[in-house]
């Protein structure tokens, strides 16, 4: 199994109100992905981080193997809710991967 996390800051441009309905935007989008990509056990958004955090939305998901991860980055579905979703709004990103 392989994990694949990623930390996103939403660019500095949108309001509160605009950042939580981006937020709310990209979960709907991932978890929406579950079931639609082949390798792909679980995909979790936490969009909700302690006043403490740097980061605005975290992807937790997990694979069951590299090839699945591999296959998701470039899947048609995926594609679509990252240029359609995450890119535009994001000013940084941050990936771990790594096997369990």
């Amino acid at each position: 199994m392989v994990k694949h996390v990623i930390l996103w800051t939403l660019r500095d441009d949108f309001s509160a109100e605009e950042k939580e309905l981006i937020k709310a935007s990209i979960k709907e989008g991932l978890e929406g992905l579950q079931g639609k990509i082949p390798g792909l056990v679980e995909i979790k958004v936490n969009t909700n981080g302690l006043a403490s955090s740097n980061a605005d939305v975290m992807l937790d998901s997990t694979f069951e193997s590299e090839e699945a991860l591999k296959g998701y980055a470039v899947h048609p579905e995926h594609v679509a809710v990252a240029d359609g979703k995450v890119r535009p709004y994001t000013a940084t990103r941050t990936c771990l991967d790594y096997i369990v």
